[in-house]
């Protein structure tokens, strides 16, 4: 479904990633894990068009998309969501979710206002319909994103540390509605984490940054065992 090869990006002369290729393939829940400042954020501003890369490309079902801006990206069936909630705080909830769904991309599948709303009842959010989005908790704020994202009908997601700044039970309900965006709605997931025991449980392959530099993809149970993994996280005890 997608297919990264060879990936570069210098910031200063620092290289923030280098030479990194890894395949995505349709239906499956991916995980991008690397300890912090390993280039993870990066790589996925450079697939989805925030920056353009040194070298390397980006090919999408079939047709490169390296360097296009990121609204033709979105509109191709690619979304994301931030490690800072992207939102319009003075705006009701329903219109921060109707911005997506009125894109090329959203009218597909429906009308704006009937895709908003669903993606409102989807995350729970319904009630707080007509409130400024600037008035949302942390954890509602975090399932904006998520609405925002199935308005827009994608066929692939990049998630940024989607659990962060979340109680575990907060962290169980996202994780039932990733399932459900990926069982049910068929969305390709690509979860960016930190917290390793959540996404080691919903990923079917990880591909591992240190340093910029990829250093395994495969198996999560194989991750674990792997020697360069465990010497990136200082130990297994991150896993557990």
């Amino acid at each position: 479904m997608l297919r990264v090869e060879g990936l570069s990006k210098s910031f200063g002369g620092i290289e923030a990633v280098k030479d990194v290729s890894f395949s995505v393939y349709r239906g499956e829940v991916l995980g991008l894990i690397g300890p912090n400042g390993s280039g993870k954020t990066t790589l996925v501003n450079l697939v989805t068009g925030l920056i353009k890369p040194d070298s390397g490309k980006v090919v999408y079902k079939g047709e490169d998309i390296t360097g296009l801006k990121p609204h033709v990206i979105a509109n191709k069936g690619i979304a994301r969501t931030f490690q800072q909630t992207k939102h319009f705080p003075y705006l009701p909830t329903i219109a921060n979710v109707l911005v997506p769904s009125m894109s090329p991309r959203g009218r597909r599948d429906g009308s704006p206002l009937e895709k908003a709303l669903e993606s409102l009842v989807f995350t729970g959010l319904l009630a707080e319909a007509d409130v400024p989005a600037g008035r949302l908790t942390h954890y509602q704020l975090k399932l904006l994103e998520l609405a925002r994202v199935m308005a827009l009908s994608p066929e692939l997601v990049f998630l940024d540390e989607v659990f962060g700044g979340l109680s575990p039970s907060e962290i169980e309900k996202v994780m039932e509605l990733l399932e459900y965006l990926n069982k049910g709605r068929g969305m390709t997931l690509v979860v960016i984490e930190h917290k390793l025991r959540y996404l080691m449980r919903m990923a079917d392959r990880v591909v591992v940054l240190s340093y910029g530099r990829k250093i395994f993809e495969g198996k999560p149970e194989e991750a674990v065992k792997h020697k360069e993994v465990i010497e990136a996280y200082l130990g297994r005890g991150v896993f557990t």
